[in-house]
């Protein structure tokens, strides 16, 4: 967390809080840095202008991102513009802060919050919506549509669901969090699904089921026994009738051919069958 900026007592002479801004402005050029007269003309003008921070905080209050944090990128905004302002270009201070601590509140969701890579365009975008569904909201007296939406903000659906999509990259989760909605202590990780061991083997008997009529009927009777029953070769034997003898090569015979079907050679065996 950003440490937070405070101001502190206005240093300096007497009165300072009484100049314009044009004058506090000039003794932030004139005097070296670190000076006690520079650092109090400094101090007045980030007083004077803390409501401006907040206006301009104010727009991202429906973010993860706790006010206080926003407000102190927000003042280095500030700073950034008493530091660079040119009196002679411009239409005063505030005009010229406002953009300022905005650029750099947007540069703090796009290169310090977002989990993974965003591109700038989408980021940007999710910054627009926010605003635009506030303004709509308020003409409208109702959330608006998709469609109202895009209109507004001059791009189309898509690219609405697009940024939305990736407003979930914003913040990620501990594994290890708990679940404070459920009545038995849990953690995140305990809800999340994880590799199932069966369903590699439910999607290879779906890929059997496919050529299993090409088998001789006896040896299909011999796969279901041995991997269905779980019989050995042995209890196998003694339920067919036959040699144990026989029915390891009924095995080996049966499984050759599906192995060369579903690895794509059923030229072959289609011989070795026949």
């Amino acid at each position: 967390m950003r440490a937070a900026y405070d101001p502190g007592p206005v240093l300096g002479h007497t009165g300072l809080a009484e100049l314009p801004d044009e004058e506090l402005l000039t003794r932030c050029r004139d005097f070296p840095w670190g000076s006690v007269e520079r650092a109090a003309a400094c101090e007045v003008l980030v007083r004077r202008y803390e409501s401006l921070v907040r206006a301009c905080v104010w727009q991202y209050r429906g973010s993860p991102e706790p006010v206080e944090d926003l407000m102190q990128v927000g003042y280095v905004g500030l700073l950034k513009a008493i530091n660079n302002y040119d009196p002679a270009f411009g239409n005063g201070l505030r005009a010229y802060a406002a953009p300022c601590i905005g650029g750099e509140i947007k540069r703090h969701f796009r290169d310090k919050r977002w989990q993974i890579h965003v591109s700038r365009s989408v980021q940007e975008l999710l910054l627009a919506m926010r605003d635009a569904v506030e303004d709509l909201t308020h003409e409208l007296g109702r959330q608006p549509a998709d469609g109202e939406l895009a209109a507004r903000l001059g791009v189309a659906v898509g690219d609405l669901r697009e940024a939305r999509q990736a407003e979930q990259a914003f913040s990620a989760h501990s594994l290890d969090a708990p679940l404070l909605a459920w009545d038995v202590s849990a953690e995140l990780g305990d809800v999340l699904g994880e590799e199932d061991a069966g369903l590699e083997r439910a999607i290879d008997m779906e890929s059997v089921s496919k050529h299993w009529d090409e088998l001789p009927r006896k040896e299909q009777r011999v796969l279901v026994l041995r991997f269905y029953g779980n019989l050995s070769q042995e209890q196998i034997a003694g339920r067919l009738g036959v040699s144990q003898m026989q029915v390891s090569r009924l095995l080996v015979r049966a499984l050759a051919h599906l192995r060369k079907r579903l690895l794509g050679d059923p030229a072959r065996s289609r011989r070795e069958l026949a």
